[in-house]
């Protein structure tokens, strides 16, 4: 925290990072005050959640060619424009149209501030501030949807999205602007450079995050669905940072066995424990039993998501720090967003523990195609070295 740049680039991105961990509710109640309908609002989060996902390769893709210093300068005035727009319309026309825009043009926060840690902090700092940058991005997770549905459901419900406009543009542009950001060089590719999608284990994990998105969409959709649906919508916001602070612990736990373990071992085992946590998510309500859940799903959630990124990156293609996360999320929003649509479409005409139940079986789904092709990450089967922990520590970031 003494480094000067350390200083800049938590300050400047940590407006937009809690932007982030509010607009999905925001969104959802905006959607559903407007048109009194839980599956509208789940096809609404679902395509912003869509457009968002398949512009995040090609976002990537253009940071790791171009760098990064014009994309955040033109999409964060877009993003916020989009977000003022839609809290003020009263159209119902309009609603879906510009949730899909808002996640076309949404700022790559996240994939700008972790290839600049590098430049920002002497190599013996690295692993500290990469851990510190997670743990920022994790704090806002706890916060940030108790601090959504708390003004969504207030006398003032248009002070939600309004805030989050607020926050995006002044975190975006304290950014874009910075002179770290600006003159970044990105990774240079290698010689024999493939294509990611070229690559048979990065083709596993895309087949992984298709069944995983999906389940996490229904998830995302269901706990608000179901809260709403019982007349007690306030209870989104606390279980949702219930799931998010255990993540913290989680991750931070992965981080102390990861010496003591390959990545794929770890990925494994803990994916295998995350499954069955969620077995019981469908039999509980939306009170203190569900937040109970959360809690363990959210721990055993957060040490997958450490040993995952090690994973990704022992088998990702040389010269894609940015774009192989970017396409693998691709594929994951994108049935992310299906999962949202149809999972609101399922708690409204069916029932929401039928919506919580796709996030089960997508999970135990994930872990048979993990399981089944774990061959194809052998390069992951190994204990890895201290630079290779930092690299995956810096990328293991949500692609916003």
């Amino acid at each position: 925290m003494a480094i000067r740049n350390t200083k800049i680039l938590l300050l400047t991105s940590f407006p937009a990072r809690v932007a982030y961990a509010m607009v999905g509710l925001a969104l959802f109640f905006k959607v559903e005050r407007l048109t009194d309908s839980v599956a509208y609002a789940g096809i609404a989060l679902g395509l912003n959640t869509f457009a968002n996902s398949i512009t995040a390769g090609l976002r990537g893709g253009i940071i790791d060619r171009w760098g990064q210093k014009w994309p955040i300068r033109i999409l964060v005035p877009l993003y916020a424009s989009g977000l003022l727009v839609l809290e003020f319309t009263t159209s119902k026309a309009w609603i879906l149209p510009l949730a899909l825009l808002m996640g076309l043009v949404s700022p790559p926060i996240n994939l700008s501030v972790r290839p600049l840690w590098k430049v920002a902090v002497p190599e013996s700092s690295l692993r500290t501030a990469y851990a510190l940058d997670t743990s920022v991005i994790n704090s806002t997770r706890v916060f940030g949807p108790l601090l959504a549905s708390t003004l969504a459901l207030s006398p003032y419900p248009s002070s939600a999205l309004i805030l989050c406009v607020l926050l995006i543009t002044v975190g975006g542009l304290s950014l874009g602007f910075t002179k770290i950001s600006s003159t970044w060089v990105p990774e240079k590719k290698s010689e024999a450079h493939k294509s990611v999608w070229r690559i048979p284990a990065m083709q596993l994990l895309m087949i992984e995050a298709m069944f995983v998105g999906f389940g996490w969409g229904a998830f995302d959709v269901g706990i608000p669905a179901f809260a709403t649906i019982e007349k007690i919508p306030g209870w989104s916001g606390p279980i949702f940072a219930c799931l998010a602070l255990t993540s913290v612990i989680g991750g931070l736990t992965a981080g102390l066995i990861s010496r003591k373990t390959s990545a794929l071992k770890g990925l494994l085992r803990t994916y295998g424990l995350w499954m069955i946590t969620t077995i019981p998510l469908a039999l509980t309500y939306p009170g203190w039993s569900m937040a109970t859940i959360a809690l363990f799903i959210g721990f055993f959630g957060g040490a997958v998501q450490v040993f995952y990124w090690e994973v990704l990156e022992a088998v990702r293609p040389k010269g894609t720090a940015v774009s192989a996360l970017g396409w693998i999320w691709t594929v994951d929003g994108s049935f992310m967003a299906l999962g949202a649509a149809l999972g609101g479409v399922i708690a409204s005409e069916f029932s929401p523990r039928i919506t919580l139940l796709a996030t089960t079986i997508a999970v135990l789904l994930g872990l048979i195609v993990l399981f089944f092709g774990r061959k194809l990450l052998e390069p992951a089967n190994r204990i890895t070295s201290e630079e290779e922990d930092r690299s995956a520590i810096e990328h293991s970031a949500p692609p916003q």
